[in-house]
């Protein structure tokens, strides 16, 4: 929604960032300056800076730069206008609409979000009144003490028919605006209205601003048909778009002490509340349904790497793979999930419980990736114990893979489970490698890691990629990464899925010399392989440079373009190498590129071989 001109400026006047900035970052006066360490990096000597006359900050140590707006989204995760709500909020200033709402409807929204408000306050009396002592007490078996209760919001809703609904009444609100807000339902019947929720521990939900809209409520009594129950969609909530905590947890995760990578995603609301007792204040919590999109691009605001931590069951495992599945088409590189399982039949309660805070954290830390949770609910489907079964398995993968939109993604997952696929069913993959990464690692410059054989090239192989020539694309793929070795360090792994034919010495050289640890000579990658003795290579490839050169751009593209092109050409080929696998039959590598008669001869010997 767009903001006129000048009202940003009206807020900077009213805020000073040394103020907004100075209470979570400890600022010394220095000159016209304020001085401390950085929040972005830790550090001894402080490099960051605030100057309330030019309106920024700045951090030496992590080249951060921004004003007030920044500020919010980078330490809070909010989007700008949330920054801007939040800082007009703040100044005293309301904030002006280019499309405004009517103003009816408006009105209305704001008095829905005022029944709620006093809604809670109702809830929260009413816990520690005399009526709310069964639920004061299943709250302490939890561990929970009086401090957590107010910490977290917690309230009850006693068993009353009609409590809620005449306290608000008595306030002025009408039947029809409890029942909009979620709070009572009114009879088809046209009879008296009564509370939604009775009988029941009561848990505040707010939206992404950090407003009530809504409540979820634990039944108290085991006859109740729904153990949880949440507030309706309304006007001012949609289950579907928000998650429990969200706010709490976004400003935690962005905390610079805390700096997580993203939000804890757990099963329900004592879950997250053990999350928070335990340190790990980032846990949110679906409610009551699966994991939709519109919660997975929150989860990714606050955080690249969001943990959706389940219990190890089958429904668990269901689950963490429902939602790894519906991830898919939305990944970007450095934007994805990982999973967590809790030991079967325990949650993060009874863990925080029977073994404390250390075993949450030391589980958390133990995420596993994406692919794994797909990788499993495939080979665990059925058995893969005849070709029928194989070929189901593999066209399921490859409909995973052909969800994913992002094309970087996409290559690497293709990849990885090719690798997988092959490892599974006791092949050797295509280049006769595998990267760090699917060992468990990752390579990087300085790491001084050398790439090995999965396992030991098949002499039949040996002699298939002695007499096989690469083809003009590959020559350019391979001339590509020498000439920018930053492509390499990029994207080893894929370097490692492609087979060079005869050049797959020279590939290998490339890798070792990229991570060995050791600094290239001045001449830079060339003069390093010249001195490995592949001189004679590198000549013949010379002829390609100009081709090669217009594939990426031209002598005109930066760096990140020239990635991207080599990406692009890198997975194109591969995917042209593996349609063809599919049509060729066996032993057709044995032959020449361009080799048609003898690849006629074979064809038509193996044919009479079978006739006979």
């Amino acid at each position: 929604m767009a903001i006129p001109d000048g009202f940003k400026d009206e807020i900077k006047t009213r805020i000073r960032p040394s103020e907004l900035i100075g209470r979570t970052v400890p600022l010394k006066r220095q000159g016209r300056e304020f001085v401390g360490l950085s929040p972005f990096k830790k550090e001894r000597t402080p490099s960051f800076f605030v100057n309330d006359e030019k309106g920024f900050y700045h951090c030496f140590a992590s080249q951060e730069h921004g004003d007030i707006f920044t500020w919010l989204q980078k330490t809070q995760g909010l989007s700008f206008m949330e920054a801007i709500e939040a800082l007009a909020q703040e100044a005293g200033l309301e904030v002006p609409r280019m499309e405004q709402r009517d103003p009816q409807q408006e009105q209305h929204r704001k008095t829905l979000l005022d029944w709620i408000a006093l809604a809670q306050e109702h809830f929260a009396r009413a816990l520690y009144a005399p009526e709310g002592e069964q639920a004061r007490m299943y709250l302490e078996r939890r561990g929970l003490s009086r401090s957590d209760m107010e910490r977290f919001g917690l309230g009850f809703a006693p068993d009353n028919r009609r409590g809620l609904t005449r306290a608000l009444t008595q306030k002025g609100a009408s039947a029809q605006d409890l029942s909009d807000a979620g709070l009572s339902i009114l009879p088809d019947d046209g009879g008296e209205p009564y509370d939604r929720f009775r009988g029941r521990v009561m848990f505040p939900i707010k939206d992404a601003r950090d407003r009530l809209v809504a409540f979820g409520g634990r039944a108290m009594s085991k006859d109740v048909r729904a153990k949880y129950l949440n507030s309706p969609e309304t006007e001012v909530f949609h289950k579907g778009s928000l998650l429990y905590r969200y706010p709490e947890a976004r400003a935690f995760a962005h905390d610079p002490k805390v700096k997580a990578k993203g939000l804890i995603v757990a099963e329900g609301y004592m879950d997250v509340i053990a999350f928070a007792r335990a340190g790990l204040g980032q846990a949110v919590a679906p409610l009551g349904t699966a994991l939709t999109e519109n919660q997975l691009r929150l989860l990714w605001r606050a955080g690249p790497e969001p943990v959706v931590c389940l219990d190890g069951d089958a429904a668990g495992t269901r689950a963490a793979a429902l939602a790894a599945e519906r991830a898919l088409e939305l990944l970007e590189p450095g934007r994805t999930l990982r999973f967590v399982f809790l030991p079967d039949g325990q949650d993060p309660d009874d863990l925080l419980r029977d073994q404390g805070a250390q075993a949450l954290k030391d589980a958390i830390s133990d995420a596993k990736p994406l692919i794994d949770v797909l990788w499993r609910r495939e080979v665990e489907l059925e058995p893969l114990d005849d070709p029928d079964r194989r070929a189901g398995f593999r066209k399921r993968i490859r409909a995973l893979v052909a969800k994913i939109k992002d094309p970087d993604i996409k290559a690497e997952y293709r990849a990885e489970f090719d690798v997988r696929i092959d490892a599974q069913f006791g092949r050797t993959p295509q280049a006769g490698f595998q990267s760090e990464r699917n060992r468990g690692g990752y390579p990087g410059r300085g790491a001084g890691r050398r790439f090995t054989p999965l396992q030991p090239p098949t002499a039949e192989l040996v002699a298939q990629r002695k007499h096989k020539s690469p083809s003009a694309p590959l020559r350019q793929l391979l001339l590509a990464v020498i000439e920018y070795p930053e492509i390499a360090e990029a994207d080893a792994e894929t370097l490692l899925q492609i087979s060079f034919g005869t050049l797959d010495s020279l590939r290998d050289a490339i890798l070792d010399a990229c991570f060995s640890g050791e600094p290239l000579p001045v001449g830079g990658l060339r003069d390093a392989l010249s001195r490995r003795g592949f001189g004679p290579q590198l000549t013949r490839l010379a002829v390609d440079k100009a081709p090669m050169r217009a594939s990426l751009g031209g002598s005109e593209a930066d760096a990140d373009s020239r990635l991207e092109a080599w990406r692009r050409l890198s997975a194109s080929y591969m995917e042209r190498v593996a349609q063809d696998a599919q049509d060729r039959p066996r032993h057709a590598d044995f032959f020449e590129e361009g080799d048609s008669d003898a690849l006629k001869n074979y064809l038509v010997a193996e044919r009479r071989g079978r006739q006979r």
